[in-house]
């Protein structure tokens, strides 16, 4: 089981980007996806989530209206759509999957829940995005 992103790069503010979950080794149809960020010196935050199972979705407030996940079984990827970047969006991006977990769970545990390493069974090695005037 291998989650990859792809996709980060260094942007101006109100630039897009789209980040890349590529899943391989189990079918993403039955599985939440979690896409979380660090920046340098906090917590990890969770940010976005999709279902597999119920096509359900989640998007934290710092985010939200700006930022779209999305899933393409056929390519097994998850996306996460970014737009209107700010200077605050800067951190590593990662995609995590899980087999039971809803995604009412970030609403219930909280974006910055410590123990989400926990709650999600496979993680990838994140991607690097820069937002910098």
């Amino acid at each position: 089981v291998q989650l990859v992103e792809s996709g980060g790069a260094v942007v101006q503010p109100g630039d897009s980007l789209r980040l890349s979950c590529a899943a391989s080794g189990f079918t993403l149809g039955a599985y939440t996806v979690g896409w979380f960020r660090q920046a340098a010196g906090k917590e990890r935050e969770g940010i976005s989530c999709i279902s597999g199972r119920d096509s359900s979705t989640y998007s934290a407030d710092s985010v939200k209206g700006r930022f779209t996940v999305s899933v393409d079984t056929s390519k097994s990827t998850v996306y996460l759509q970014m737009d209107n970047l700010n200077l605050e969006d800067t951190a590593v991006y990662y995609c995590a999957a899980d087999a039971t977990l809803p995604c009412s769970a970030h609403r219930n545990y909280g974006d910055t829940y410590r123990g989400w390493k926990y709650e999600y069974t496979y993680w990838g090695q994140g991607t690097q995005v820069t937002v910098s005037s």
